[in-house]
């Protein structure tokens, strides 16, 4: 999977951005070996041809709750009205109209039982051009949130893989409950994650120090993490398919693991249903993913049945740009 439009410099700086997107542009520079302002005016570039964005994600399971995927079936004249209706909601991500356009899918992360609830059993049941709605509520990701697919493209070394990463994220998140400037410092992030500190101390009304104490608590424990959006296509990837995947109840974990390594998987998890572990992958063409399905899944010992859908058109990634 090689970049049809981007040098190495740019897939480095992508990288690093991926490893710290609050990483500042002097220290990116320094071990890349290049100037502030070559970084700066590489990102500017990416920012433009690549629509490039670091967002500030908050990773609700570090705080008791759930994800869940949405399948929905719907009317041919209805996908795109739909979808972009889910897309304006605050709580929902990677909504894809797929199935011939007949099929909105989307993650959708509820903070409250009442806000699931009320897009579940009320709101889409209620639309009549909704003609089935099934949820599933993934139980373990085994790759994706932080681990994000710019992590695979193996173009920093070692040595600057080491350099540009922030210290790991703890095992847990006891005591860490959210306050009033705590949600608004991330909800600042979530539109930009490299805003800068003055306009998170004006978001908050806390001093600079107050905002990277409380910056570092989020990050170090997992309830803050960092994420590049980007054009997929600029690396060649011009097919998305999502992967329902049928697998025996004692080869879940190692698959899961086995997916995760893939280059071409972009998010793989555990999940409620009758397909038990789903997956994202990118792909050059339908070529590369039937050899794909064939020779790699299909050698996975404990794959019962396989289950692909093709994104026809990506309405939203983490934040919603209408007229994308």
């Amino acid at each position: 999977m090689q970049s049809q439009a981007l040098d190495p410099l740019d897939r480095k700086l992508l990288q690093a951005l991926q490893l710290d997107g609050r990483a500042p542009f002097n220290r990116i520079a320094d071990v890349l070996g290049v100037s502030d302002q070559t970084v700066a005016r590489r990102f500017r570039r990416l920012r433009s041809t690549l629509q490039l964005r670091v967002l500030g994600i908050t990773d609700e399971s570090r705080l008791g709750g759930n994800t869940w995927l949405l399948r929905l079936g719907c009317t041919p004249d209805t996908a795109e009205q739909l979808a972009s209706a889910l897309a304006r909601r605050p709580d929902t991500a990677h909504i894809s109209v797929i199935s011939g356009g007949t099929e909105v899918m989307c993650a959708m992360k509820p903070r409250t039982r009442q806000a699931r609830d009320e897009l579940l059993l009320d709101r889409l049941q209620r639309s009549p051009r909704v003609t089935s709605v099934s949820a599933h509520c993934l139980l373990h990701r085994f790759y994706g949130g932080p681990l994000g697919w710019l992590s695979k493209i193996n173009a920093l070394s070692p040595d600057e893989r080491a350099a540009l990463s922030p210290p790991p994220v703890g095992p847990g998140t006891d005591g860490v409950v959210l306050d009033a400037a705590d949600e608004a410092l991330l909800a600042v992030l979530a539109r930009d994650g490299r805003a800068p500190l003055t306009e998170l101390q004006a978001s908050t009304g806390l001093s600079e120090s107050a905002v990277r104490r409380r910056l570092d608590r989020l990050r170090s424990t997992g309830v803050l993490y960092l994420t590049v959006q980007f054009d997929n296509e600029h690396f060649g990837n011009d097919v998305v398919a999502m992967l329902w995947l049928t697998v025996a109840p004692a080869a879940v974990a190692e698959i899961g693991r086995a997916l995760a390594s893939h280059v071409e998987v972009s998010f793989a998890a555990a999940t409620t249903g009758q397909a038990n572990i789903v997956a994202a992958t990118l792909h050059p063409s339908t070529g590369d993913l039937y050899a794909y399905l064939s020779d790699t899944i299909g050698a996975l010992d404990g794959v019962r049945s396989a289950e692909t859908t093709l994104t026809l058109r990506q309405v939203k990634q983490l934040a919603y740009e209408p007229g994308r």
